[in-house]
Protein backbone atom coordinates (compact mmCIF):
# COMPACT_ATOMS: atom_id res chain seq x y z
CA UNK A 1 0.00 0.00 0.00
CA UNK A 2 1.32 3.49 -0.88
CA UNK A 3 4.47 2.12 -2.52
CA UNK A 4 4.42 4.16 -5.73
CA UNK A 5 4.85 7.67 -4.30
CA UNK A 6 7.48 10.34 -3.68
CA UNK A 7 5.89 11.20 -0.33
CA UNK A 8 8.06 10.07 2.61
CA UNK A 9 6.69 7.12 4.59
CA UNK A 10 6.73 9.11 7.85
CA UNK A 11 4.60 11.83 6.24
CA UNK A 12 2.10 9.23 5.04
CA UNK A 13 2.01 7.72 8.53
CA UNK A 14 1.28 11.16 10.01
CA UNK A 15 -1.62 11.62 7.55
CA UNK A 16 -3.02 8.22 8.54
CA UNK A 17 -2.89 9.16 12.24
CA UNK A 18 -4.25 12.70 11.85
CA UNK A 19 -7.68 13.61 13.21
CA UNK A 20 -9.77 15.50 10.67
CA UNK A 21 -12.14 17.66 12.73
CA UNK A 22 -15.31 19.13 11.24
CA UNK A 23 -16.96 22.21 12.70
CA UNK A 24 -20.43 23.51 11.93
CA UNK A 25 -23.79 22.47 13.36
CA UNK A 26 -22.80 18.79 13.63
CA UNK A 27 -19.13 18.63 14.62
CA UNK A 28 -17.33 15.33 14.30
CA UNK A 29 -13.86 13.90 13.84
CA UNK A 30 -12.97 11.85 10.78
CA UNK A 31 -10.34 9.13 11.15
CA UNK A 32 -8.88 7.22 8.23
CA UNK A 33 -10.47 3.80 7.80
CA UNK A 34 -13.22 4.31 10.41
CA UNK A 35 -16.90 4.64 9.54
CA UNK A 36 -18.31 7.98 10.68
CA UNK A 37 -22.08 8.00 11.24
CA UNK A 38 -22.19 11.82 11.51
CA UNK A 39 -20.55 12.09 8.08
CA UNK A 40 -23.09 9.62 6.69
CA UNK A 41 -25.89 11.83 8.06
CA UNK A 42 -24.30 15.00 6.63
CA UNK A 43 -24.01 13.42 3.20
CA UNK A 44 -27.61 12.16 3.36
CA UNK A 45 -28.95 15.58 4.44
CA UNK A 46 -27.15 17.22 1.50
CA UNK A 47 -28.35 14.47 -0.88
CA UNK A 48 -24.78 13.57 -1.84
CA UNK A 49 -22.89 10.31 -1.59
CA UNK A 50 -19.33 11.62 -1.65
CA UNK A 51 -17.20 14.25 0.04
CA UNK A 52 -13.56 15.17 0.50
CA UNK A 53 -11.53 16.81 3.27
CA UNK A 54 -8.99 19.18 1.70
CA UNK A 55 -6.65 21.94 2.78
CA UNK A 56 -4.58 24.42 0.81
CA UNK A 57 -2.19 25.05 3.71
CA UNK A 58 1.52 24.30 3.64
CA UNK A 59 1.85 23.03 0.05
CA UNK A 60 3.87 19.83 -0.26
CA UNK A 61 4.45 19.96 3.52
CA UNK A 62 6.41 23.21 3.30
CA UNK A 63 5.41 25.40 6.23
CA UNK A 64 3.97 28.82 5.34
CA UNK A 65 3.01 31.68 7.62
CA UNK A 66 -0.62 31.82 8.82
CA UNK A 67 -1.60 34.74 6.57
CA UNK A 68 -0.34 32.96 3.43
CA UNK A 69 -2.19 29.80 4.46
CA UNK A 70 -5.38 31.82 5.08
CA UNK A 71 -5.21 33.33 1.58
CA UNK A 72 -4.62 29.90 0.06
CA UNK A 73 -7.61 28.44 1.94
CA UNK A 74 -9.88 31.31 0.84
CA UNK A 75 -9.07 30.43 -2.76
CA UNK A 76 -9.72 26.74 -2.06
CA UNK A 77 -13.14 27.52 -0.53
CA UNK A 78 -14.11 29.46 -3.67
CA UNK A 79 -12.92 26.58 -5.86
CA UNK A 80 -14.91 24.01 -3.86
CA UNK A 81 -18.05 26.13 -4.12
CA UNK A 82 -17.53 26.56 -7.89
CA UNK A 83 -17.96 22.79 -8.12
CA UNK A 84 -21.35 23.13 -6.44
CA UNK A 85 -20.19 21.47 -3.24
CA UNK A 86 -21.09 22.62 0.26
CA UNK A 87 -18.08 23.70 2.35
CA UNK A 88 -17.82 22.84 6.03
CA UNK A 89 -14.90 24.32 7.97
CA UNK A 90 -12.53 21.98 9.72
CA UNK A 91 -8.96 21.40 10.78
CA UNK A 92 -6.60 18.48 10.29
CA UNK A 93 -4.46 17.98 13.39
CA UNK A 94 -2.18 15.15 14.43
CA UNK A 95 -2.97 14.12 18.02
CA UNK A 96 0.65 14.13 19.22
CA UNK A 97 3.24 15.55 16.83
CA UNK A 98 4.53 19.13 16.62
CA UNK A 99 3.05 20.00 13.20
CA UNK A 100 0.41 22.71 13.67
CA UNK A 101 -3.18 21.90 12.73
CA UNK A 102 -4.15 22.93 9.21
CA UNK A 103 -7.45 24.72 8.59
CA UNK A 104 -9.35 22.69 6.00
CA UNK A 105 -12.74 22.11 4.42
CA UNK A 106 -15.05 19.20 3.89
CA UNK A 107 -16.48 19.57 0.39
CA UNK A 108 -19.83 17.77 0.51
CA UNK A 109 -20.66 16.52 -2.97
CA UNK A 110 -17.19 16.61 -4.52
CA UNK A 111 -16.43 13.67 -6.79
CA UNK A 112 -13.15 11.83 -6.37
CA UNK A 113 -11.83 13.33 -9.61
CA UNK A 114 -12.82 16.86 -8.54
CA UNK A 115 -11.21 16.36 -5.12
CA UNK A 116 -7.98 15.01 -6.60
CA UNK A 117 -7.81 17.91 -9.03
CA UNK A 118 -8.43 20.50 -6.29
CA UNK A 119 -5.83 18.93 -4.03
CA UNK A 120 -3.26 18.90 -6.81
CA UNK A 121 -4.06 22.47 -7.90
CA UNK A 122 -3.56 23.64 -4.32
CA UNK A 123 -0.23 21.86 -3.89
CA UNK A 124 -1.24 19.02 -1.62
CA UNK A 125 0.36 15.62 -1.14
CA UNK A 126 -2.96 13.98 -0.30
CA UNK A 127 -6.66 14.41 0.34
CA UNK A 128 -9.13 12.51 2.49
CA UNK A 129 -11.83 10.95 0.33
CA UNK A 130 -15.19 9.80 1.71
CA UNK A 131 -17.47 7.64 -0.37
CA UNK A 132 -21.01 6.44 0.16
CA UNK A 133 -19.86 4.17 3.01
CA UNK A 134 -18.69 7.24 5.03
CA UNK A 135 -15.30 5.63 5.66
CA UNK A 136 -12.55 8.25 5.15
CA UNK A 137 -9.67 7.09 2.95
CA UNK A 138 -6.29 8.66 2.39
CA UNK A 139 -5.70 9.39 -1.32
CA UNK A 140 -2.13 10.28 -2.25
CA UNK A 141 -1.68 12.76 -5.08
CA UNK A 142 2.04 12.36 -5.90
Amino acid sequence: MFSDTVIPRETIQAYLETHYHLYGSTPTTLKIGRHNPTLAELQAKQHVITSAFITACNPFSQSLDPSANARRNEALARDIERHGATCIDGIGAHPSNEWPGEPSFLGLGLTLDEARKLGAEHGQNAIVWCGEDAIPQLVLLR
